[in-house]
C-alpha cells in the first residue's frame, strides 16, 4: 500500500522513512514523487492555533489533492519562559520571513537564543511536540502525539538533525538532539514517539487501514 507523507522538509522526511520502515508492505511517497508542486495555499494550512488543527488541515489538503492515504504532522518547540512560543509558529519564529531551508533554521535559532539570553539556564525548560494525523477513506482521521522534554542551550552543539536540534538538550542524556545518532534521536524524539504509535497501528491493521466494518484476516 502507498502512504503519502505530506512534508516538503527533507530532514523530516528522512526521519519518517526510518520510523515507518517496520510497517509491513508499505510504500512511502513524498510530494515530489507524486509531482505535487508547492502552491501558495500551503502557507495558510498552518495558520491554526494548535498542532492538531494544523496537522489535520495539511493531511486533508494533500489527501484531496492526491487521493492517497495521507499523513501530515505539525511539530514545534514549546519554551516555558516564552509563554509557549514559538509553538505552532516554530517554522516562522524569526522576524525574517523570506528565508527557507538552513537559512531559515539559522534565523530561527538566532531569534531563540536572543529571546532567552537573559533567562537563567535552569529556567530554559522546553519540550518538542509532534502531532501526526492520518486521513484516508476508511474512517475518521487518526491522531498520534509525541513529546520530548528538553532544556535550551544558547551555544549550538552538534552537527546532526535540523531545525532547533543544536539548541535543545536532552537532560537525561546530557546531549542535544543534534549530537545524537539518527537511531538515538528516533528513540527519544517527539517525532519518534508519534510515528512509532502510527507504525504500531499500521502493523496491527495489516495494511494502511481497512475500511470500517472489514473483518481482519486470521493470523
Amino acid at each position: 500500500m502507498s502512504l503519502l507523507i505530506a512534508t516538503r522538509n527533507s530532514g523530516k522526511m528522512a526521519e519518517i522513512r526510518r520510523l515507518l520502515s517496520a510497517a509491513p508492505d508499505l510504500r512511502l511517497m513524498d510530494l515530489d514523487e507524486l509531482g505535487l508542486p508547492p502552491e501558495p495555499i500551503e502557507e495558510d494550512l498552518e495558520s491554526l492555533s494548535t498542532f492538531e488543527g494544523n496537522a489535520l488541515a495539511k493531511a486533508r489538503h494533500f489527501f484531496e489533492r492526491s487521493g492517497l492515504p495521507t499523513v501530515a504532522d505539525d511539530s514545534g518547540l514549546v519554551v516555558d519562559a516564552l509563554g509557549g512560543a514559538p509553538g505552532v509558529r516554530s517554522k516562522r519564529f524569526a522576524p525574517e520571513q523570506n528565508l527557507e531551508g538552513t537559512a531559515l533554521d539559522r534565523a530561527n535559532n538566532r531569534h531563540l537564543v536572543a529571546s532567552l539570553a537573559e533567562i537563567d539556564p535552569p529556567m530554559r525548560t522546553a519540550r518538542y511536540v509532534c502531532v501526526a494525523v492520518m486521513v484516508d477513506e476508511a474512517g475518521p482521521p487518526l491522531q498520534f502525539r509525541g513529546e520530548a522534554e528538553g532544556l535550551i542551550v544558547l551555544d549550538p552543539r552538534g552537527e546532526g538533525g535540523f531545525g532547533y536540534d543544536p539548541h535543545v538538550l536532552d537532560p537525561e542524556l546530557g546531549r542535544t538532539f543534534a549530537e545524537m545518532s539518527p537511531a538515538e534521536k528516533d528513540r527519544r524524539s517527539h517525532r519518534g514517539k508519534a510515528f512509532r504509535a502510527l507504525a504500531d497501528m499500521l502493523r496491527t491493521a495489516g495494511r494502511v487501514r481497512p475500511p470500517a466494518g472489514t473483518p481482519r484476516a486470521p493470523s
